[in-house]
């Protein structure tokens, strides 16, 4: 079976195919003919050597948790009529995923819409899990203001529409004209530059005197700190993203004067029952047309190095998806 090994830390080049053995299903598990895989910024980090304290990796491993593709064959315990042949999306976690077969537990699994396209599935699993648990958490309601930062990612793509479809008001940051257009088609009332250095001052102006009820921080670092400064007294404020190399440093202490109530990536550790529900409302949205994936480049999976040079250059727009 072909599959692609991280066979050290370091940079893509590390990410080479090789031949590995093929997974065998065992009790409560399925295995995937994998179609599609997600990438996402996070297994850059993790094959950079970063990340060791929360996911112990070691070289060599098979990068990627999650796939879309046909159920095989399941293992013991897992209803085979049921399962066999069906199309599906599943977590594998953090390893296994950069393959042509993957092994997922079977309670994990959420059916695939007749009609979806696997990169379109794949691109969901995680970004539309997470943005929709984001949404029940901060719960944005209609008339409010809503900040997105990094709007122009995977996962602010989708929170942008999700948030325009509760009937919010909805400012979106994005780099550069291209990525900016792609936040106001996808909703956006309006889009600032954080290009610009004076992107915060913009932002107010956008968002009005009193701020954002909602912060979606999806970049961290010195930008999502200058975003906590735009949440309005008594909002809200996720800091659940990290690509700059570490979460926005926000101080409680201040957050509780203002009454700002903070989320953070612990907040959606989802369990497997409750992240195959919302794996369920963002495929069904996606396939009646009320959501859409952003797909910027689709890179087989013998060329997954490609695929994270094109995520860590931050030059394409939405997600990278690997098909087998």
């Amino acid at each position: 079976m072909r599959a692609v090994r991280a066979v050290r830390f370091g940079g893509p080049e590390v990410l080479v195919p090789a031949d590995v053995p093929e997974p065998v299903a065992g009790p409560g598990q399925v295995l995937v003919d994998v179609a599609a895989i997600d990438t996402i910024f996070l297994e850059t980090q993790l094959r950079s050597g970063w990340g060791g304290d929360y996911f112990p990796l070691e070289p060599p491993y098979v990068p990627g948790g999650g796939i879309a593709g046909t159920v095989r064959a399941v293992g013991a315990g897992v209803d085979a009529a049921a399962w066999v042949g069906r199309r599906v999306v599943a977590s594998t976690r953090v390893t296994g995923g950069y393959a042509e077969r993957a092994v997922a537990d079977a309670a994990g699994l959420t059916p695939v819409p007749d009609g979806l396209a696997f990169t379109d599935a794949a691109a969901l699993v995680h970004d539309g899990v997470t943005a929709f648990a984001l949404m029940g958490a901060t719960g944005p309601k209609p008339a409010e203001t809503v900040l997105v930062v990094g709007a122009s990612g995977g996962m602010g793509t989708l929170l942008v529409q999700l948030a325009r479809a509760a009937g919010a008001h909805v400012v979106g940051t994005a780099r550069g004209a291209r990525k900016a257009a792609l936040v106001r088609e996808l909703g956006a009332h309006a889009v600032i530059d954080t290009s610009a250095p004076d992107w915060a001052g913009r932002a107010r102006d956008a968002l009005g005197p009193a701020g954002a009820d909602v912060v979606f921080d999806g970049v961290g670092g010195e930008v999502g700190a200058a975003a906590f400064a735009l949440v309005a007294d008594g909002g809200r404020f996720s800091a659940h993203g990290a690509p700059t190399g570490g979460f926005a440093a926000i101080d409680p202490a201040a957050a509780e004067r203002r009454g700002v109530r903070l989320l953070g990536i612990d907040d959606v550790r989802l369990a497997a029952e409750t992240h195959t529900g919302l794996a369920g409302q963002a495929l069904a949205q996606a396939a009646d047309g009320r959501l859409r994936p952003v797909i910027g480049g689709v890179f087989p999976l013998e060329r997954a190095a490609d695929a994270h040079t094109a995520i860590e250059n931050r030059t394409l727009l939405g997600k990278v998806v690997l098909t087998v």
